[in-house]
């Protein structure tokens, strides 16, 4: 009967280990997700909020183990989200950030993310060069790939002088600097560089200036409802030439604070935005309807921008990367781990872009990742 007793005791010891060892291996994976639900940028914020509710509703779990999302509002404020990342990675021991709605609190957290060791996912445009952004990808398209397929368009149509006016931030610079470089070998001339904060209510003194150089078109670096306001300005002092903008302004608050003003409006975008409109052949109308369900299904509408969906992007980014790195969750060296499978990512189709990423290059798109488009009546249409 002794050894009987100590037999099923050993045996009952075996079952704990052999749970505890199942519990052990199946710790749960977290996300970390910075977002702008209020302040200037939750024009943008809120609807990248609404792609992480997709997000979850289309994968929650990934090889037997649950995916806990940690969410932060940043209220657009760059220093808001450094602390809140530091948050994220000092005590809920994120495995990884995605975030966050403007390009200033993108970068503000991959400050942290490259002192802590953890592996961000940018759904802004944010770029950092080098061993400064050795912890980040990017995943909107790069505003040289977006505003050289605005320049080619511009070139088709004749125009031969460009106004610019653009955010006196990091997104500002991006695509002046993306704009001068195409330009002038394709035979353009920019002849203004004038800017605003996002904060802004007003941009007069500087359409003014651009209405009287008399440009054949005007090009924004902007992005949300803020972006709205040189549409407006220009409308007002009756400017007839085209108007072009950037990716950052596929957003239905936009078309409708801009209304009648930003009718006609070119851009480039990603596919995502005309799904349905895209042929059967293209691999990225699949992953953009897969989207646009989980979507319905999560917030009960279907999308109408385009931030939401480099949400989805970055799930799904995270997703396939986590699937290929083994170790503990939780831990720094899962966490290097997990920045490796991230960076060496192939041929990844998502709603945007088919994406590749390589250790020294922070983003992942290329010419597949983008199309332009224009307003009419309030709708995007594909321009062949």
């Amino acid at each position: 009967m002794k050894v009987l007793t100590r037999i099923c005791a050993l045996a009952g010891l075996a079952a704990s280990f052999g749970a505890f060892h199942a519990t052990a291996l199946a710790a749960d994976l977290k996300v970390g997700f910075i977002t702008s639900l209020s302040g200037p940028v939750s024009s943008l914020g809120i609807p990248y909020d609404k792609g992480m509710k997709a997000a979850l509703a289309y994968k929650s779990e990934l090889n037997g183990r649950k995916i806990q999302l940690v969410q932060l509002d940043d209220a657009s404020d760059p220093s808001t989200a450094a602390r809140n990342a530091r948050k994220m990675i000092d005590e809920d021991k994120v495995d990884v950030i995605i975030g966050t709605a403007g390009s200033p609190g993108a970068l503000a957290i991959a400050a942290v993310a490259r002192e802590t060791k953890t592996p961000l996912i940018s759904i802004a445009n944010a770029n950092l060069p080098g061993e400064d952004g050795a912890w980040m990808v990017t995943l909107p398209q790069p505003a040289p790939l977006m505003v050289s397929a605005v320049v080619e368009r511009m070139k088709k149509s004749g125009v031969k002088t460009v106004g610019y006016i653009g955010f006196s931030d990091a997104w500002g610079d991006l695509v002046y600097d993306a704009l001068k470089k195409s330009a002038e070998p394709a035979g353009l001339q920019v002849v203004s560089n004038e800017r605003y904060a996002r904060a802004d209510s007003s941009v007069t003194g500087q359409v003014l200036k651009i209405v009287a150089l008399k440009p054949d078109a005007v090009i924004t670096g902007t992005s949300g409802t803020p972006g709205a306001l040189p549409y407006l300005a220009l409308a007002e002092r009756g400017y007839k030439g085209q108007i072009y903008g950037m990716h950052a302004l596929i957003n239905p608050d936009f078309v409708r604070v801009g209304g009648p003003s930003v009718e006609g409006l070119l851009a480039p975008t990603g596919p995502v935005i005309v799904a349905e409109q895209l042929p059967d052949s293209n691999p990225i109308r699949k992953a953009s309807m897969d989207f646009r369900a989980a979507y319905q299904k999560a917030n009960g509408a279907p999308p109408t921008d385009a931030f939401s969906a480099y949400s989805f992007d970055a799930w799904l980014l995270f997703l396939d990367a986590a699937a290929r790195t083994k170790g503990e969750p939780g831990t720094p060296a899962y966490r290097a781990a997990l920045r490796d499978s991230i960076v060496s990512t192939k041929e990844l189709v998502g709603t945007h872009s088919v994406y590749n990423f390589k250790p020294d290059d922070r983003y992942g798109s290329d010419e597949r990742s983008r199309v332009i488009v224009k307003l009419e009546k309030g709708q995007w249409k594909l321009v062949p």
